[in-house]
């Protein structure tokens, strides 16, 4: 699972009872992204999948039925200008997530008031597609290799003929 200078991380895909994803902006930025967080040592990535939906997005994990999953861990490089300063120093290279696809079956208001880090301050629900529209083009690919990969359960669960 570990790889040198890859980050172990969770994407989590949320869809609601519309068939729409949740996308959130970054705090002070206009950048979109879903919402995703780092496995915490002996953390399993589906614990820290439910444990990232509560603190990103104040979603609880009783609030979710989980529809799939991806068997193999995607990846990403962060270019150098665009890494934080703590992973600067480090031989830091980017993330290497396993990506989870979760409906929401309560109405949990989305809040960020959860999160330490204090990393999204809006959000908005989108069609299936359209988050390929406005990611950040490093993490373009991941993006659409999971929505690509985790279609054909997401037809499924709602009924759509993507």
């Amino acid at each position: 699972m570990k790889e040198d200078g890859y980050r172990l991380n969770v994407g989590l895909i949320i869809a609601n009872n519309q068939g729409k994803l949740l996308l959130c902006k970054r705090k002070g930025m206009n950048s979109w992204q879903f919402p995703q967080g780092g496995i915490d040592y002996a953390e399993n990535p589906l614990s820290a999948a439910k444990r990232e939906l509560f603190e990103e997005v104040g979603i609880k994990p009783s609030s979710t039925k989980l529809i799939a999953s991806l068997d193999e861990w995607l990846k990403y490089d962060v270019p150098k200008k665009s890494r934080r300063k703590r992973f600067l120093n480090k031989k830091f290279k980017g993330q290497k997530q396993k990506w989870f696809l979760f409906r929401l079956i309560k109405e949990d208001q989305i809040s960020f008031e959860n999160d330490p880090d204090n990393e999204f301050d809006d959000y908005k629900w989108v069609s299936y597609w359209y988050p390929l529209s406005v990611i950040i083009s490093f993490k373009e690919n991941v993006y659409f290799e999971a929505l690509n990969k985790l279609k054909y359960h997401f037809c499924i669960e709602f009924n759509d003929d993507r």
